[in-house]
């Protein structure tokens, strides 16, 4: 084990939370963040911006090896670039005991962890006992057994103190706001449809792919990525910014009481096939390693990272649904496809070949809705729209309205990392999470992992 200083270059109350009086101010680098075993590229994804909050020296504790070091690697990237190097300073702890050693040593008031999910739920159940704020990536909880940790983790926070917050950047996709922001006009939305189990209200569909490239180059996956019982089935995992979206978009600002909102219905899973090739491309390994030869069918791994979800929440009808590919086709990436159905509008979010893979919001009229009555709501409401987003207009087609977004709203799904970890810090500031967000995490996560135990039993 090693203990070094890597100095980079410039370049529903009862569960409403609050932080001790006086432990935030908003004072640069009052903040001190501990990376926990960053195997994910998305820990180093908060990190690819500065925030006047956060000091620049970061510790780090994790296991020797790829994981931490690919870390690192990152980190540099983002200290020796050109346009607005950063300046973070990494002071790494390696071995066995790292998290030990992280609660031991306690440098940090911030533990922000994005990784291997065998035991993440055990680790933020610990940092938050031990009264440290924990900033995670999703998912939180894995199965139902995690579930109830995650739980006990919550109402741990309530009493110490202290915040446990999860990474819900789809929050921050423009055309999300703006589908939310639409439906929130009567006028032209008219209100949720409640759905059928045949014809949802809401629909949320992701795709997602092995090989991608993340900051400029090709993402080198940790080969438990592909490992279930650490990485967490798709059912639980990518699932997880669905089922936050619908309550988000659905029901802003309310608490949401899982063991009575909350009914899932159906849900299924499945694998997707990978070559010893494919494999070896996404994780540099010429074999498989022995955890995942129980998932090996001749020399093709299958990886459960496909799941459906069928649920009703408070009521109304919602689908959400994950597939994971390989690689995806020339010039495109993950795509998202969201339906919201209104008795007025419906409010579709699409991500096709026709949208050259970037995602676009129509406005298409409900089947009573007359068109010419839509458009008229729709040109006396856009300035109240314009309000939240100057500069958003609406394109007339041939049967619905594009809603066209200025470029600068763009700025990508690596963005939106500073920008929950900048709500994180504001939250930390005022000493309070808003209301709604733990008892609706804990709804999330008990949404995922329910499936997760009814898909198993439906095979």
């Amino acid at each position: 084990m090693k203990n070094t200083l890597r100095f980079l270059p410039l370049a529903l109350a009862p569960w409403f939370a609050t932080a001790p009086a006086g432990q935030f101010s908003g004072k640069p680098g009052e903040v001190k963040i501990m990376t926990l075993d960053p195997g994910h590229f998305h820990a180093a994804l908060v990190q690819k911006s500065m925030y006047p909050q956060v000091d620049p020296k970061v510790y780090v504790y994790a296991p020797a090896g790829d994981d931490v070091q690919e870390h690192l690697k990152r980190i540099d990237g983002y200290n020796s670039r050109q346009n607005q190097p950063c300046r973070w300073q990494e002071s790494i702890y390696t071995g066995p005991d790292f998290f030990a050693k992280m609660l031991q040593d306690r440098p940090g008031n911030v533990m922000v962890t994005a990784g291997n999910n065998r035991k993440k739920t055990e680790y933020i159940k610990a940092t938050i006992e031990a009264g440290i704020n924990v900033l995670a990536d999703k998912p939180m909880a894995i199965d139902a057994a995690n579930f109830e940790l995650l739980r006990q983790a919550f109402a741990t926070a309530e009493k110490k103190g202290v915040f446990l917050y999860d990474i819900m950047t789809e929050r921050h996709e423009v055309t999300t706001q703006l589908q939310k922001e639409f439906s929130l006009l009567p006028e032209v939305f008219g209100t949720l449809e409640k759905g059928t189990p045949e014809q949802p209200a809401v629909t949320k569909e992701s795709v997602h792919h092995f090989y991608k490239f993340v900051s400029g180059s090709a993402l080198k996956r940790p080969a438990w990525f592909f490992d279930v019982t650490q990485q967490g089935e798709g059912i639980v995992d990518v699932t997880t910014h669905l089922v936050d979206l619908i309550q988000w978009e659905c029901f802003p600002d309310q608490t949401l009481d899982y063991t009575k909102d909350i009914q899932v219905l159906t849900a299924k899973r499945w694998a997707t096939p990978l070559t010893a090739a494919e494999f070896n491309a996404v994780t540099k390994l010429s074999g498989y390693p022995d955890y995942l030869k129980k998932d090996l069918q001749g020399d093709t791994l299958r990886v459960y990272s496909n799941g459906e979800i069928n649920y009703r929440i408070k009521g109304v009808h919602a689908k959400v649904s994950v597939t994971w590919n390989y690689k995806a086709p020339d010039g495109a990436g993950d795509t998202h496809f969201s339906i919201m159905r209104g008795t007025k509008a419906n409010l579709v979010i699409r991500q096709g070949a026709e949208q050259s893979f970037k995602p676009v919001l129509y406005i298409e009229p409900a089947p009573c809705t007359d068109l010419a009555a839509l458009g008229q709501a729709l040109t006396a409401n856009l300035v109240k729209v314009q309000a939240q987003f100057p500069g958003v207009e609406l394109k007339k087609l041939a049967s619905s309205w594009q809603v066209v977004v200025p470029e600068r709203y763009n700025v990508g799904h690596e963005a939106h990392f500073s920008q929950v970890t900048e709500k994180f810090l504001k939250y930390l500031a005022q000493g309070r999470l808003p209301e709604w967000e733990v008892p609706n995490m804990i709804a999330k996560y008990y949404t995922t992992t329910k499936a997760l135990e009814l898909a198993k039993q439906s095979r």
